[in-house]
């Protein structure tokens, strides 16, 4: 995506002047770079990227550009796989998140006649404050339950006539699941979700879409950023629009670094254009996309990337076969009678790496059938078999935040990889 004008000048003078703020992050980051030769996009493509590994580092307020009089609220990563990502944010960082969720909502064709259900939690998180900011700027009525509770999300839903709800996929699909159970689709107006935070696959979007009778969107963002809410997919369904005057996206070759043409897959890296309490320059989120080429049918002029299909870290190696979730999701959505859920744990038996696939399986099928059709498909598609082990639908576990489908045991079991 080659820089705009305005986009050149925001980052060539946020270059310098991080660069040069005493005992800021970048000092320390670009200490031997002659930043005053950052004039072009190419010289800024020579840049090293930023990782997650050195925003860890900053713990706690290490990455904060601005005085203390100017933060007025932090954010952060969940740290469960490590330390903390601590995000300080000014006021104006908060109204630019607000604004461009709202405009997320408005792509979405959200007004504010509708009635949005936030589900996503709320604290340290961004997630449902993040919705409730651009709702409240749409000027639509903000029920924000947050998580769980799941009685009383389905009787705030019919009572308040939600017409909006938003979630994770995770969640999305226990009230879509309870919704069907209790014979209360009739009883909704629901119209739309804006679903967010974790990859899912298409058997999964379309048992939710279905069973609600909604038009989905995906909602793109991460906690280094802003949150969600810098960008959006359309009623057209091809990819994600994001706002280009608030960051600017590379998309980039895991393997060199390289920035790769438009329309290639490669990891997406995010610079922040105009954000204050923590900027972050060529920021390296490790998911995986591209940039869509062209113009969107909806006649938005924002560019797109495309859904994402995972990260680069979620890979897993086994038996010498590279694997990603997203190859069991295209498996399972190939097959009829299989839910979107799974559970897969790798473990060392025997001496040898061995995968066992739990898969829900609709009760009239023949399990066994099932698992073989899996299995010669897994083999076909990525060299790789497995134990399948087909149960029951819904008896797997269901989440209010993200589930956790990969589970690697060749660690200690203190050490367990989830993916």
């Amino acid at each position: 995506m080659k820089m705009n004008e305005r986009q050149l000048a925001l980052i060539t003078e946020e270059v310098k002047r991080l660069a040069k703020l005493p005992g800021g992050f970048y000092e320390k980051k670009y200490e031997g770079i002659d930043v005053d030769k950052v004039t072009s996009q190419e010289d800024f493509e020579q840049l090293p990227f930023t990782t997650k590994a050195d925003l860890r580092n900053a713990y706690p307020l290490g990455l904060q550009a601005v005085s203390e009089e100017e933060v007025v609220r932090i954010h952060s990563s969940s740290g469960t796989t490590g330390t903390p990502v601590i995000i300080p944010y000014t006021a104006k960082d908060v109204d630019d998140w607000a604004i461009q969720f709202a405009r997320c909502y408005e792509t979405a064709g959200i007004t504010n006649k509708d009635r949005i259900q936030i589900t996503p939690g709320y604290g340290l998180w961004t997630a449902g404050i993040g919705f409730q900011l651009g709702a409240e700027k749409l000027g639509a009525m903000t029920i924000p339950l947050g998580p769980g509770n799941t009685e009383k999300q389905l009787s705030m839903m019919q009572d308040l006539k939600s017409t909006v709800i938003t979630a994770t996929s995770s969640y999305a699909l226990v009230l879509a699941e309870e919704i069907e159970k209790r014979g209360l689709k009739d009883k909704i107006c629901l119209k739309k979700g804006v679903i967010g935070s974790e990859r899912w696959g298409e058997k999964m979007r379309q048992k939710i879409k279905n069973t609600l009778g909604i038009q989905i969107y995906d909602i793109y963002g991460l906690t280094e950023i802003y949150g969600p809410g810098i960008g959006i997919s359309c009623d057209y369904e091809c990819g994600m629009h994001y706002w280009d005057d608030f960051v600017y996206i590379e998309i980039v070759d895991p393997e060199t670094g390289k920035t790769v043409p438009d329309g290639e897959q490669g990891e997406i890296v995010i610079t922040t254009l105009v954000k204050e309490g923590a900027p972050l320059i060529r920021y390296n989120t490790h998911d995986i996309s591209r940039i869509i080429p062209g113009k969107c049918k909806c006649g938005c002029e924002y560019p797109r990337i495309d859904t994402i299909v995972g990260r680069t870290d979620d890979m897993f190696k086994v038996k010498g076969v590279n694997m990603f979730p997203k190859q069991i999701d295209d498996v399972l959505s190939e097959v009829d009678g299989v839910s979107s859920e799974y559970q897969l744990i790798i473990d060392h038996v025997n001496g040898r790496d061995e995968c066992f696939l739990s898969v829900e399986v609709e009760d009239a099928l023949d399990y066994r059938a099932v698992a073989e059709q899996i299995n010669d498909k897994l083999k076909s598609r990525v060299g790789l078999k497995m134990k399948v082990n087909p149960v029951p639908t819904g008896s797997l576990p269901r989440s209010e935040k993200k589930t956790k489908r990969v589970f690697d045991r060749r660690f200690s079991q203190e050490e367990w990889k989830e993916v």
